[in-house]
């Protein structure tokens, strides 16, 4: 069984790259526009990790990551974020977040901590 991360952004282009990349390192994906969307997929096929943007039209990434944690307390959260953002970097690792990359994120460092917090399982 392939661990099972859910992208959540808005910008469909980062939703591709990410997408792209986790599933040729051997991750099954699952992607999110906007809030809504993501906490539906967290309830239906809770995913082991989630990559969640900040700066989301209609629930910020708090929010998002408030009610992903109602759902699931022991979800697993790296958070993607712009610049103008850093203030919310404290209020989401004292909710649970694992990291955090700044925008625009060298793909290489995100896959490092995806390998890091989600280490492929050996199917034997």
């Amino acid at each position: 069984m392939k661990e099972k991360i859910l992208i959540v952004d808005d910008q469909f282009g980062i939703r591709i790259l990410l997408n792209e990349v986790l599933q040729k390192e051997g991750y099954r994906t699952y992607q999110a526009a906007n809030g809504i969307q993501a906490l539906e997929i967290v309830k239906e096929d809770t995913p082991d990790l989630v990559l969640l943007d900040m700066k989301i039209p209609g629930m910020d990434g708090i929010e998002i990551l408030k009610r992903m944690k109602v759902i699931d307390e022991n979800i697993r959260v790296i958070i993607m974020t712009a610049y103008g953002e850093l203030d919310m970097i404290q209020e989401v690792k004292n909710l649970g977040a694992l990291t955090h990359f700044a925008k625009p994120f060298d793909i290489d460092d995100i896959r490092a901590a995806v390998k890091k917090h989600l280490p492929i399982k050996s199917s034997s």
